[in-house]
């Protein structure tokens, strides 16, 4: 068989140490392992692994444990915790967290004030930008609207002095009468959602 066969063999190899095959998936797996180098190798392997696992769990540790051991244990951790209790090292302590927490404090306000101020130009970029398109906007609406009362004047009067008073009241007429009809879908929304 080729050396990637050995890989679907895998599972097979723990069934076959645990002894989970039965009779003729045994017979199977051994005449695989007659052929096949690297299953025959991994089975080698964990056999191994198993047999060094089971001798180091059954051995039993003899350390020898000291007389007294346990209050000799409590004894030298009270003598260690001693100088904690005193009223020195309380202020010390306070002392160092104070310092820490300061420190810990201004680094994360120095953090901050960099973010906050990089989120101000962003905000205010934004709002600038905003600006300038509804300038721009206006801009366009205004120079469309006497585009097209130069056209409309051109059309109706073409020689008058008045031509462009008179488109310049067509185009304040339109934008009155889409407000009006604005305000008017509002009032009657209003109605009627009461």
């Amino acid at each position: 068989m080729d050396n990637g066969s050995h890989l679907c063999q895998l599972e097979q190899i723990a069934a076959y140490i645990d002894g989970d095959l039965d009779a003729s998936a045994c017979a199977l797996f051994e005449q695989h392992l007659l052929e096949c180098r690297p299953c025959n190798s991994e089975l080698y392997a964990q056999r191994l692994f198993m047999s060094e696992l089971d001798a180091t769990l059954t051995l039993t540790p003899d350390l020898p444990m000291p007389n007294n051991f346990a209050r000799t244990v409590a004894a030298r951790a009270a003598s260690d915790m001693s100088g904690v209790r005193d009223g020195i090292e309380h202020r010390r302590a306070f002392r160092f967290c104070l310092i820490l927490a300061l420190a810990s404090f201004a680094l994360l306000g120095a953090a901050a004030g960099k973010a906050v101020l990089f989120s101000g130009r962003t905000v205010a970029n934004q709002v600038l930008g905003i600006f300038g398109l509804l300038g721009t906007a206006l801009y366009d609406i205004a120079v469309g609207l006497a585009v097209i009362s130069r056209v409309i004047s051109g059309a109706l009067v073409p020689e008058s002095p008045f031509a462009g008073l008179a488109a310049l009241l067509l185009a304040l007429g339109i934008v009155l009468l889409s407000l009006l009809i604005s305000s008017y879908h509002k009032h009657h929304e209003m109605r009627l959602s009461e």
